[in-house]
C-alpha cells in the first residue's frame, strides 16, 4: 500500500459498487461538482451569444478563433478566445460577455 493513503470500508464499498456495475454494462460513475466542466455556464439575457462576441474579436484582429470559453468571474460573464494568426502567432484575448470590450 502506498503511503498515505487510506482505504476505508466505505472506499471499498464504493469500488465494489463501481465495478459492479461496469461489469453489468452501466455508464461509468461520474461525480460532477459545482467548478467542474460538466457544470453548464448560465449566461444572461444580455449577454452577446458566442457568435457575436467571436464575429468582434475577429474583425478586430484579424485571425481565426481556434477555442471559446465562457467564465463567470466573480459575477462578471467573459468570453475567452485563443487566436491564431495567418504567420502563426497564438493569443489570448478575454472579451466582457455584456458590453463586447477587452478585458486584461
Amino acid at each position: 500500500m502506498t503511503p498515505g493513503y487510506v482505504v476505508t470500508p466505505g472506499c471499498v464499498a464504493l469500488l465494489a459498487v463501481a465495478a459492479l456495475a461496469t461489469a453489468l454494462g452501466a455508464a461509468p460513475l461520474v461525480a460532477a461538482t459545482p467548478n467542474s466542466e460538466a457544470a453548464p455556464q448560465q449566461h444572461a439575457a444580455q449577454d452577446l451569444s458566442r457568435e457575436q462576441a467571436m464575429a468582434i474579436v475577429q474583425k478586430r484582429y484579424g485571425a481565426r478563433v481556434v477555442r471559446t470559453d465562457f467564465i463567470d468571474q466573480d459575477g462578471r460573464h467573459l468570453y475567452v478566445f485563443r487566436l491564431l494568426s495567418t504567420d502563426g502567432k497564438v493569443w489570448i484575448v478575454r472579451l466582457d460577455a455584456r458590453t463586447g470590450t477587452e478585458v486584461p
